[in-house]
């Protein structure tokens, strides 16, 4: 069946519509009909089953027959801290990050980030939020990545806290990831990752980033361009701590 992302607040009606792109894929596209079968993803942790009722140009009104919890999340909350990269960059690791079930994604400004327009910071926050619903229904997780407004380096940090482990992938870091090591007997159900812009931390950044109770980390011997060393970290603490292998 196909799968399409459905807005929470339109379950509450007996009869849920799907408006907008969406609607307009099943209706151009697909080329669905009535009696066709869907499945759907609310982005808040459940999936449907629905049969499509009427195909109109307001949208395409529909009849849940099953709801059941998304199988597909991480047993281990993943929050990825990224600092600002090159929009299209940025644009970019929304995608995989989702596939790879990373839970929350915090962009901040760090030190040698490119600086960014104010004017776009609107129109790029909802460009990000449009991309994280696109990838919930071709990926058939059960939420939305959860991605934070920019914040500060230091109030990145600071919303790392309650998190079990908090770690800073660093280039210069000679550690390697071990989790019997970090989790000292505990299990680990929530991890906090940052990551450096195109280039690098400074100094002085993970110097506060280890104050601040993180633990530098290694991702190997060869240089990786930020946006491959975001997703190799995320990949690696799936592996380690979460469902991908």
């Amino acid at each position: 069946m196909r799968y399409f992302y459905i807005n929470p607040d339109q379950l509450a009606s007996p009869c849920p519509l799907i408006t907008g792109a969406e609607a307009g894929h099943i209706r151009l596209v697909l080329r669905l009909k009535p009696g066709d079968m869907i499945a759907l993803a609310d982005g808040a942790g459940f999936h449907y089953k629905a049969q499509i009722l009427q195909i109109t140009a307001e949208g395409v009104a529909l009849k849940i027959l099953e709801k059941y919890l998304a199988a597909s999340e991480s047993p281990v909350r993943i929050s990825i801290a990224q600092a600002l990269l090159k929009d299209r960059k940025m644009e970019d690791l929304i995608r995989p990050l989702s596939e790879l079930g990373i839970h929350r994604w915090i962009p901040f400004v760090a030190h040698r980030s490119v600086p960014r327009p104010e004017a776009k910071r609107t129109e790029r926050a909802a460009r990000w939020e449009k991309i994280a619903r696109e990838a919930v229904k071709q990926c058939r997780r059960g939420r939305i990545l959860q991605i934070d407004p920019v914040v500060s380096f230091d109030q990145a940090l600071e919303l790392g806290k309650s998190c079990d482990l908090r770690l800073v992938f660093w280039e210069n870091a000679s550690e390697k990831l071990d989790p019997e090591k970090l989790n000292c007997g505990n299990p680990i159900r929530s991890i906090f990752a940052m990551l450096g812009p195109e280039g690098g931390f400074t100094e002085d950044e993970i110097r506060k980033a280890k104050e601040s109770g993180c633990i530098s980390a290694s991702l190997g011997p060869r240089i990786l361009r930020a946006e491959t060393a975001t997703l190799a970290a995320s990949s690696i603490l799936q592996h380690l701590f979460g469902d991908l292998g």
